[in-house]
């Protein structure tokens, strides 16, 4: 498949289905030692950028966990990576989502057939069950959390008090992409699992394998390049546009706290009404640019001012999030964001 065409059609594999990991081989080493220890952390918090593999990493994890589920036998010794046959029976069961040794929790449609803005604390209780009953196959229970930062206030407190307590031969792999901002007693109850950002030879490695894209064409060599290591990014910014849009959307950021509202008005235009590749960029061009200016290392650096802005990322993500649930207009979003933005940076 071409680039292009992968923008259109934007069928990428869920993280579930990537037998292959790339990069990330120092922190598959400290999951792979840990478990060959025999005394492995319960909870793990894998956390970085977003688009970068840690759900992969974390689905790679539990298939060899549940397939070799006694860390002393000399296989698993003898192991190298996580890496398994896809077409070991685990492995199949874990693509398909039927793994009895394996729950997700992660953000579902409602009653309506709209996807959640966040994980509820109905699915979140569902670890009770999981965890509380006999298990459905001999050896580990393993939860994945994708991601924590989408839990409800009520759902982390939920998944709290079963970290508290955790079963025997139960393994909790919470995927975050801003780790900080997690509950810090569930931080504290969690190994941290710090990943960076990919080079991009594996970004195009990675697309390429997660959306059957030709490993040499020039459009995913350009979208990797801009990506800053995140595979979901380049993804996003396939065949160009994307690409206009999120350096258009740069420089309106750039002119802050000062905004054009004809410029505004053009970038809505711009958004469209039901182009989630579009969309997807914009927000990707926000959340770089307030990443940016949240890693401010100057001691002298305005911290109520940073402060807000981190309080501002909450309300456009929720606000996106729910323009894209519900195919909202995107320009009175556009308006809404860089208000909210140029108030905080004033």
């Amino acid at each position: 498949m071409s680039a292009r065409k992968a923008e259109q059609e934007t069928a990428v594999r869920h993280p579930r289905e990537m037998a292959d990991l790339f990069g990330h081989r120092e922190a598959e080493t400290a999951l792979l030692t840990a478990y060959r220890s025999g005394r492995i952390p319960h909870a793990w918090l894998i956390g970085g950028p977003q688009g970068i593999g840690k759900a992969t990493l974390a689905y790679r994890m539990a298939r060899f966990v549940l397939a070799n589920p006694n860390p002393a036998l000399p296989s698993v010794q003898r192991a190298e990576t996580l890496a398994l046959d896809p077409d070991d029976p685990v492995a199949r069961q874990v693509t398909a989502g039927a793994h009895g040794g394996l729950l997700v929790l992660e953000r579902g449609l409602n009653d309506r057939g709209v996807m959640r803005t966040v994980i509820t604390v109905d699915e979140t209780r569902e670890t009770i069950s999981f965890f509380g009953s006999t298990a459905a196959v001999d050896g580990w229970r393993v939860c994945i959390v994708d991601t924590v930062d989408e839990l409800n206030p009520n759902a982390a407190n939920a998944l709290l008090k079963i970290l508290e307590e955790p079963p025997h031969r139960s393994l909790f792999l919470l995927v975050s992409h801003s780790p900080a901002r997690a509950l810090p007693t569930i931080l504290s109850r969690c190994r941290k699992l710090p990943l960076r950002p990919l080079t991009a030879d594996d970004v195009v490695r990675a697309a390429s394998r997660a959306a059957d894209i030709a490993p040499d064409d020039p459009a995913l060599f350009e979208a990797a390049d801009a990506a800053e290591g995140s595979v979901s990014r380049a993804l996003t910014l396939l065949g160009g546009d994307a690409l206009k849009l999120q350096q258009r959307t740069a420089a309106l950021l750039a002119t802050l706290p000062q905004v054009d509202p004809r410029e505004l008005h053009a970038l809505g235009e711009a958004l469209g009404t039901s182009d989630r590749v579009a969309l997807a960029a914009f927000i990707d061009g926000i959340d770089r640019w307030i990443g940016e200016k949240l890693r401010v290392g100057d001691a002298n650096a305005n911290l109520p001012r940073l402060a807000r802005l981190a309080e501002v990322w909450e309300k456009i993500v929720r606000a996106a999030r729910d323009t894209e649930s519900y195919n909202l207009e995107r320009k009175p979003l556009v308006f809404s964001v860089f208000g909210m933005l140029a108030d905080a940076t004033r």
